[in-house]
């Protein structure tokens, strides 16, 4: 289907479709959801890790995520325990997650980059009682159990992928239970993740997501363009959102999900010929790869772009074929809004497009007070399914959740027409690639270094990440601005910080620019960054670049 069918293919308008969605019954949990697609579709494959070739139909599905969900009540696991799973892009994590919804347990996905300190924290921020495990990280939980800095007992480990050591319990036995498990009464208001997202003050908060989030979140991406979509593109770790609600999209469409092991620029548009996919999260930075000159995928129906610049939107689509739409959401809230299929008339826009079902969105001033069309100000949102709050937090929850609406940190605008268009983030983040980095976690790791005083991270663009994290460093007196001290504390944030948030740029200051209220003036930094004569160190290169004076504060 070329972009120009796509276009011409009658779908029910976007009001009515929103309406219906929402009108429609949902699942009563998980468990209804996958029992009622495995029913339906059977013996259709459900997923396709292509590359560990690891593949289920949902029949099989269904009949795993049983023998898993007995496996792990044998374990221990009970309706609202906390279990880690801190896997890669293979089987088991589905499996996984799935097994624990049924269970009315919760997960916590954790990132396999994550170095010890990382990981101490996640695990005992969220009270994880159990925890999934690739053998390949086993190493690192080891040294956390025996150091005493990870509470979770060995006991309670699964490991997947080789064998287990002894003391260990192997993943693969826990999966190859022959019991029927008790299911619980679970509802769709009872927690199903405790999904850690990056904050402004330092280690990120965990976002309590009930089973009525996912249900929705799953619901609305498969239903939203009034379409059937037979093979879908997931690309991204697990851990994160995306694959998960691309899963339960999956789930809704009857359809097949296609899995890659990690994200690629350079073979993405082969995957979506090779398994001929029609809806995918399309990474803008594929436009960036040389042309072939022959670079269309005509069986994408739709592909969702986040962050596209508006100049090559519809080069973009004219170069690979496809209609590329924007959307909009959070760890927080889900998709938040999209734009409609069918708005042929707003691509290079910089619009998200439309609130999605079952969310409101609404833009007010300082005060609370809705602004008018054309005027700036954040972005508020709530709806059925949004985060419940975040994990013993409750500080934050009340901040965040201020009058039953969600307080995004975002700054928007919306036009005459109802479109809402991002204008800027008010939260201090970092966005490389697909991750979203915390300046001030980063900050709290290099302000450790021995040599160093003060600093400050800020994002500095980048044509193939978006952004890239430069660190700007004062030492303390006396101590000099060397290799010898870079090196240090280059060493410091990769043995902190898992190799995304390592920043690539470093620069020395004698001292930071600051606002009359003493905070650090990043728009400054900012602007500077960008000047040719910035003396900066390329960590990824191994060079200086631009000139070698330390400036003081302006």
């Amino acid at each position: 289907m070329t972009r120009q069918t796509t276009l011409a293919y009658p779908v029910p308008d976007f009001d009515e479709r929103r309406r219906r969605i929402e009108a429609e019954p949902l699942p009563r949990n998980i468990h209804e959801l996958i029992s009622q697609a495995a029913g339906e579709a059977g013996g259709k494959v459900l997923w396709n890790f292509f590359e560990s070739r690891e593949r289920a139909s949902y029949a099989e599905m269904y009949a795993r995520v049983m023998r898993l969900a007995a496996g792990l009540q044998s374990f221990g696991i009970r309706k609202g325990t906390h279990v880690a799973v801190m896997l890669p892009n293979v089987e088991a994590f589905p499996l996984t997650w799935l097994a624990i919804g049924v269970l009315g347990a919760v997960m916590i996905p954790v990132n396999v980059g994550y170095q010890l300190r990382e990981l101490v924290y996640v695990l005992n921020d969220s009270d994880a009682e159990y925890l999934v495990l690739d053998a390949s990280r086993l190493d690192t939980v080891e040294a956390g159990i025996e150091s005493g800095d990870i509470r979770v007992e060995r006991a309670h480990v699964a490991v997947a992928g080789d064998p287990a050591p002894a003391g260990y319990t192997p993943w693969t036995a826990l999966a190859a239970c022959t019991a029927q498990p008790e299911l619980p009464e679970v509802g769709l208001d009872d927690l199903l993740n405790i999904q850690y997202t990056s904050g402004t003050t330092g280690f990120p908060k965990g976002c309590m997501l009930t089973q009525r989030y996912w249900i929705v979140s799953g619901k609305v991406n498969a239903m939203r363009d009034g379409r059937k979509f037979e093979r879908i593109l997931a690309s991204t770790p697990f851990y994160y959102m995306d694959p998960q609600w691309l899963l339960l999209m999956t789930l809704y469409q009857r359809a097949s999900l296609f899995v890659a092991a990690r994200q690629s620029a350079s073979r993405f548009t082969s995957w979506l010929r090779e398994f001929a996919i029609e809806f995918c999260l399309f990474p803008y930075v594929v436009f960036k790869q040389p042309t072939t000159g022959n670079d269309g995928v005509p069986t994408v129906v739709r592909g969702n772009v986040y962050g596209v610049p508006m100049g090559i939107h519809a080069a973009l689509e004219e170069r690979f074929d496809f209609c590329a739409r924007e959307a909009f959401g959070m760890t927080e809230v889900g998709s938040a809004m999209f734009m409609p299929i069918e708005a042929c008339d707003m691509t290079g826009s910089g619009s998200c497009g439309k609130p999605s079902p079952f969310r409101e969105c609404r833009i007010v001033d300082e005060q609370g007070t809705e602004v008018a069309p054309g005027e700036v100000g954040e972005l508020l949102i709530r709806g059925p399914g949004i985060l419940a709050g975040y994990y013993k937090n409750a500080q934050a929850s009340q901040q965040a959740l201020r009058g039953g609406w969600f307080h995004t940190g975002d700054l928007f605008r919306r036009d005459e027409r109802g479109y809402f268009y991002i204008v800027g983030r008010v939260k201090d983040m970092i966005r490389r690639s697909s991750e979203n980095i915390a300046a001030r976690e980063v900050e709290a790791v290099l302000n450790s270094a021995p040599s160093v005083l003060e600093s400050a991270a800020i994002g500095v663009p980048d044509e193939v990440r978006g952004e890239e994290v430069k660190a700007y460093l004062v030492l303390k007196e006396g101590v000099q601005p060397t290799r010898e001290v870079l090196d240090e504390v280059i060493a410091i944030c990769l043995a902190q910080l898992a190799r995304f948030k390592v920043p690539r740029y470093y620069s020395f200051r004698a001292a930071l620019p600051k606002t009359a209220s003493l905070k650090i003036a990043k728009q400054v930094l900012k602007s500077e960054a960008l000047r040719p004569d910035e003396h900066t160190f390329d960590r990824i290169g191994d060079a200086w670049l631009g000139s070698p004076a330390v400036r003081e504060q302006a």
